[in-house]
Formats: structure tokens, C-alpha cells, sequence
């Protein structure tokens, strides 16, 4: 008798390991069929585009070329992505300086540099002719497809060996490069630079310093960068404060930055939704749910439209204070744009509402939630207990 249980357990464990077993395999068969659909929907995207482009009108249409990429880069099908864009040689616009540059540009976003390399190499090839302007796009290639390091190897070495005079352009993607290396101070150098070589600064110049420098917590640097640009009578825009805005922010200034936006709206800059969400975070990090209640208001009234920053700043604070109306508004704000947020954050309210009793408004934005592909299936009710 003594030996049954045994054998029942060994029957039952041998039974449940070959049912997970085989929930297992047909999982990633699954998966498997699942992919090789997909690669195949993709495939004949690929097909269909390469089709289309004997049509020059199709060729001229630049959003078709920038989301094919995208959507084949963002599915890694890096090989379909150069399927595509090799064929495109083969047309009469490759001899267009444009139209290599376009294809220089969209294999920089989608992270494919040596591709975009070899298309500027092959121009001559090409009968097409090389200036600043490819120059720049094959720097700011290098720039997207976050290959930082080679920028700086590349300004130096190859305009010469090309014959072409880099220009304004040239110099602010490589200041952009340092900034987006951390090597802000290098970057600054290639202002002296760039002004001892004949050329003078810009907006696009002093704004990818300013970001840098305030960005990284660097307040006191990037004001002396303001008060050059000033010197140098360059204008700020709207992207100078909002860098400003952030820098005050990020240094615990957040009166400074309320006075900021007052002195925007006097010199006629418009706040934008940048603007607010620099000051909803600052007092949402301060405690100070009220004040940054008061400036959604304020991005609202001014008819700005709030972003997943927006919401990502205020809706955890609101549901800590208890806020359940606000809260409620700017979920369901959030499901019915479908905005790119962790679903996690609108399920933290829903476990709130279920938490205080609000069943019937937990429900709500459940249902609601299944009703929009980027949250369908993923928000429920808490399980109860």
C-alpha cells in the first residue's frame, strides 16, 4: 500500500510534465508561425514597394519611403530595408544629389551607417555630385544611427579627401554629436572653431548647447551660453527657454522658471506644451500637487494639447493625494488618444478606484481600455479576495 501513492505521484508528475511539455512546444510553434507570418506580410510590403517605384510619382513621395523604413526597421528587417533602397538605384533620380541624400538619410534612421557610408562612396559612380549637402547628411546619418564616435573622424578626414568645404551645417551635427556624447565641453570648443574658420553661429548652433548643458544638470554653464548668444544677437526661440525652463527645473529654480514663462509671453514666444510640462514636473517633484494642477489648467486654457509626459508626471501624484476625479479625466484621456505609456500606469489608478471602493469607475476604465488596441487586454480589476 505504502508504495501506491508513490506510483500515483509518479503517474501524475509524468503526466503534468509532458502537458507542460507540450504547452511548451506548441507555444513556440506558436510564436514561430507567428513570425514567419509576419516576415511574410513584410515580405510582400517589400514586393509591392518595389513595384511601385518605377513610378516617379511614387518615388517623389517622401512619407511612403520614411514609414516603409520605419516599420521595417522597427521590425529589425534590416535586409528588407536595404532590398528596397538598392533598387531605388537603378532610377534616372539617383544622379540627383536629393534623392542620394534621401536614401543617405533613411538608412542613417534606421541605424544602418555603413549602408548609408556606401551610398555617398558609390555617388560619383552614380554621376551624382558630392557637396556639403550629402557631406552633412552622411554626418547627421552618423549622428541617428547613434555611431557618435565616428563623427568627429569623419569631419576631419573626409572633406578633404572629397574636395568639399564643410559649413555651418556640418559644424552643428558634430556639436549635436559631442552633446549626445556627454562631451559637452568639446562640444563648446567647436564654437571658437567654427568662428575662427569665418562662420557664424545660429539658433541651431546655441540651442543644441544650451540643451546639453542645461540637460545635464549643468545650470550655471549653459546661463554663460545664454548670455554669449545673447551678445552674439542671436535671438532665443521657443526651444532656447524650454531648455532654460528645464535647466531651472533640473536645479530646483522653479520660481526662476515661472518668471521665465512670464518674460516668454512678454517678448511674444508662445508657451508650448514643453513649456508646461518643464513646470508640472518641477512641482509635481516639489510636492506641490496643486500648483502643477493649476499649470495643466494653464497648458489647457492656452490650448495646448498635453502629452505622455503630461501624463506620466501628474497621474501617479494624483492618485498618492486621492484626486479620483482628475485622476479618471486624464486616464481616460489617455486610453482614448492611445498614448505610448506603460500600461502600468493607468492600472496603478485602476487598483486605486478598486482600493476606495469606486468599482463602477474601475469598470469603466477597464472597458474603455479594452476598447483600444494599445491597452486591450493588458488593464483588469484587481482579483478578489
Amino acid at each position: 500500500m505504502s508504495s501506491l501513492p508513490r506510483r500515483l505521484h509518479a503517474i501524475f508528475t509524468s503526466t503534468s510534465v509532458r502537458a507542460t511539455t507540450k504547452t511548451n512546444t506548441d507555444t513556440v510553434k506558436a510564436s514561430a508561425r507567428s513570425a514567419l507570418s509576419k516576415e511574410g506580410r513584410l515580405q510582400k510590403v517589400v514586393e509591392k514597394f518595389k513595384k511601385s517605384s518605377a513610378s516617379q510619382r511614387f518615388r517623389a513621395s517622401h512619407g511612403i519611403y520614411e514609414s516603409t523604413v520605419r516599420r521595417l526597421a522597427s521590425a529589425k528587417q534590416f535586409s528588407m530595408i536595404e532590398e528596397i533602397l538598392e533598387a531605388q538605384k537603378k532610377y534616372p533620380d539617383i544622379s540627383s544629389e536629393g534623392f542620394a541624400i534621401r536614401l543617405i538619410s533613411l538608412y542613417g534612421k534606421a541605424g544602418m551607417f555603413d549602408h548609408a557610408h556606401k551610398v555617398f562612396e558609390e555617388m560619383p559612380e552614380l554621376n551624382c555630385p558630392r557637396t556639403a549637402k550629402s557631406f552633412n547628411a552622411l554626418l547627421a546619418a552618423c549622428v541617428n544611427a547613434k555611431k557618435f564616435d565616428k563623427v568627429e573622424e569623419l569631419f576631419r578626414g573626409l572633406p578633404q579627401k572629397v574636395s568639399i568645404e564643410v559649413d555651418l551645417v556640418s559644424y552643428n551635427t558634430v556639436i549635436n554629436a559631442f552633446c549626445e556624447m556627454g562631451s559637452l565641453d568639446t562640444g563648446l570648443l567647436m564654437l571658437d572653431e567654427l568662428e575662427k574658420n569665418g562662420l557664424e553661429p545660429d539658433s541651431v548652433t546655441f540651442n543644441t548647447l544650451l540643451n546639453g548643458f542645461y540637460n545635464n544638470g549643468r545650470f550655471s554653464d549653459g546661463e554663460k551660453i545664454w548670455c554669449m548668444m545673447e551678445s552674439k544677437n542671436v535671438i532665443p526661440d521657443i526651444r532656447s527657454y524650454n531648455s532654460r525652463l528645464r535647466g531651472m527645473v533640473h536645479d530646483s529654480r522653479i520660481s526662476e522658471a515661472v518668471n521665465l514663462i512670464d518674460e516668454m509671453q512678454n517678448k511674444g514666444i508662445i508657451p508650448d506644451v514643453i513649456s508646461y510640462n518643464a513646470l508640472i514636473k518641477g512641482f509635481c517633484n516639489d510636492g506641490k500637487l496643486e500648483e502643477a494642477k493649476w499649470w495643466y489648467r494653464e497648458l489647457r486654457k492656452n490650448g495646448c494639447t498635453p502629452d505622455w509626459v503630461t501624463y506620466v508626471a501628474l497621474i501617479p501624484r494624483l492618485c498618492e493625494e486621492g484626486d479620483f476625479d482628475m485622476v479618471i479625466k486624464l486616464c481616460t484621456e489617455v486610453i482614448n488618444h492611445e498614448f505610448i505609456v506603460d500600461t502600468a500606469l493607468i492600472q496603478r489608478a485602476v487598483d486605486m478606484l478598486v482600493k476606495e471602493a469606486k468599482i463602477e469607475e474601475a469598470e469603466e476604465l477597464v472597458e474603455l481600455g479594452k476598447s483600444r488596441k494599445h491597452f486591450q487586454y493588458k488593464l483588469k480589476l484587481p482579483l478578489d479576495k
